[in-house]
């Protein structure tokens, strides 16, 4: 091509047959996250999605506005991958948990990207990576050992032995905080799925981005499909379902909205659904971990043994 041919290129006839030069600025194609249901990534059955923006007004990405259907399905996997999930050894969750901090580490740089996007300054966003991957080495040390601290061997008056062990309760729904797009999301995940529970959370409404490149964090570290599924939306068209379904077995609230809290209260009164408030909680400390976040979501099984079988076992009691 010569140079005249090259220059010609860049020039477009106009309506009044002048030549004008083309402008060179393109318009820009947005990210369309899914939400994470099953180990796979599908579009909301909806159709339906939304775009969320920054405070200077710039679109951040299309994002799916998830209906009470994709509620349902999120429920049926959890549920489904439940019976796998809370029978595996506690030391192979605790390596889950930790391939997770591994696979977030090597995206590090991905996630204060997307921080800095929805309005964080680069040190917080650094910040909060960090304690996100903390907080999954915290619970993975936990995974095998909240049963020694939660169980008890009960002083009884007959000739039995009686002992009090945790057990994960579910299938757990939740609604993440919505300021703390990442840090909040793991911090109401990973107690739950190391307790042996499967969940179903619903992210951040105006700050997504974190929350379905998270979900690819959990689909590339070993985590069985359905243990934990992501939806995206609005909080106040999900949260009657969360807590209505009879399939869920505990709902957690992260939001200080005393609407919603009431409207929870009373449809949780219904079908004896265990809830709990984290409206108060600061994230980015102490406060934000603990392993009696684990035990929230734990039932406690009683069993009791007869001496006399153990005795003539030869066990030597």
């Amino acid at each position: 091509m010569s140079k005249t041919e090259i220059k010609k290129s860049s020039l477009h006839i106009g309506e009044d047959g002048i030549e004008k030069k083309s402008s060179s600025k393109r318009l820009e194609v947005l990210k369309t996250y899914k939400i994470y249901i099953g180990g796979q990534f599908p579009r909301t059955e909806s159709g339906r999605y939304y775009v969320p923006t920054n405070a200077a007004g710039k679109k951040l990405a299309n994002v799916c506005l998830s209906s009470r259907k994709d509620f349902r399905d999120a429920v049926v996997s959890a549920r489904s991958a439940y019976g796998g999930w809370s029978t595996r050894a506690a030391f192979n969750r605790g390596q889950i948990l930790y391939r997770m901090a591994e696979m977030l580490e090597g995206r590090k740089a991905q996630f204060i990207d997307e921080l800095i996007q929805q309005d964080s300054s680069k040190g917080k966003a650094e910040k909060e990576v960090n304690l996100a991957i903390d907080r999954l080495i915290h619970y993975a040390g936990w995974c095998d050992k909240y049963q020694q601290l939660f169980s008890a061997v009960n002083p009884v008056a007959s000739s039995h032995f009686n002992f009090s062990v945790p057990e994960p309760m579910g299938v757990v729904a939740m609604i993440a905080p919505q300021n703390d797009s990442l840090l909040g999301l793991v911090s109401v995940i990973a107690p739950v799925i190391a307790g042996g529970n499967t969940c179903v959370v619903l992210a951040s409404e105006t700050k997504p981005l974190c929350s379905v490149t998270f979900a690819e964090v959990l689909n590339s570290s070993d985590l069985p499909g359905g243990v934990v599924n992501i939806l995206t939306g609005k909080v106040a068209e999900l949260a009657p379902w969360f807590v209505n379904h009879m399939d869920v077995n505990a709902t957690i609230f992260c939001e200080n909205d005393s609407e919603i809290k009431k409207m929870m209260q009373e449809k949780s009164a219904m079908n004896l659904k265990r809830i709990f408030f984290y409206d108060k909680l600061k994230w980015n400390t102490e406060q934000g971990q603990s392993p009696y976040f684990i035990l929230d979501t734990q039932e406690i099984k009683t069993t009791w043994h007869p001496v006399e079988n153990i005795a003539g076992s030869g066990s030597g009691y």
